[in-house]
């Protein structure tokens, strides 16, 4: 079975296409949750002062750098202003949106999959209707080769982890715990919070079982038709099977 996947850009009234027009070097990704939009901007160069003015308008800053490596802003804002999207209307096409959206040099860029050629042809007219639009690619692939973000959204990704678990596992992520060689211990992490070293390390022990239980459904999903055995398990298997 065949299944269609287009990308294409398109040019209408939008806060964060217009945010992108006039600061070029911006680059804004944007995924949409159950109840709000997560917004990821970033850029090469120092932001001005102006453009993060701009930014803190967008919606709630949940991360916020500057450092050599250029300007990296999180914000979170509702979806009030989604009513009559063009998310809404991938879907009255039988399209299904492929995440992040991403904001350039004035153009919102997006990528859908289809069941059928006439559903995509469908869209793009009705997009051509009331925007700007300029289609990028339009192939066909086979179902082997549908991109697997689509089979992990994240919200279950941390599914059943709490607030205080996921707090654990940010500051970890954030203080080079994971990096290798670690940049940070257990007990330098917990001194840096109100709990005791023991019950910090329950909450990141918890985080990461849960992380990892949740993406294994996904990680099978992955591996699910590939042949290849890096670390020789079947080949262990196969001697003891033997040599009983």
């Amino acid at each position: 079975m065949s299944l269609y996947e287009a990308s294409f850009r398109v040019r209408h009234e939008c806060p964060y296409r217009e945010i992108s027009e006039r600061y070029p070097d911006l680059t804004i990704r944007e995924w949409y949750l159950s109840d709000c939009q997560v917004i990821e901007i970033t850029s090469p160069e120092a932001p001005a002062d102006e453009l993060l003015d701009e930014i803190g308008h967008l919606g709630t800053i949940l991360h916020e750098s500057v450092d050599d490596s250029g300007l990296h802003v999180v914000t979170q804002s509702c979806l009030c202003s989604l009513e009559d999207s063009i998310i809404d209307r991938f879907e009255e096409y039988n399209c299904l949106y492929q995440p992040p959206t991403v904001h350039r040099q004035g153009w919102e860029h997006y990528t859908v999959i289809a069941f059928d050629e006439s559903d995509v042809r469908a869209l793009l007219r009705d997009l051509e209707a009331d925007r700007d639009i300029e289609v990028l690619s339009k192939t066909a692939i086979t179902e082997q080769q549908i991109p697997h973000s689509m089979l992990a959204p994240v919200d279950q990704l941390f599914e059943d982890v709490t607030e205080r678990q996921l707090a654990a596992l940010r500051l970890a992520l954030e203080s080079g715990y994971y990096e290798q060689p670690r940049k940070t211990s257990l007990r330098e992490l917990a001194d840096q919070t109100a709990v005791a070293r023991s019950t910090y390390e329950e909450h990141l022990r918890k985080a990461e079982n849960k992380l990892l239980t949740n993406a294994g459904q996904f990680l099978r999903l992955v591996t699910a038709t590939s042949t290849a055995d890096p670390l020789g398990v079947e080949q262990i298997r196969e001697a003891e099977q033997a040599a009983d």
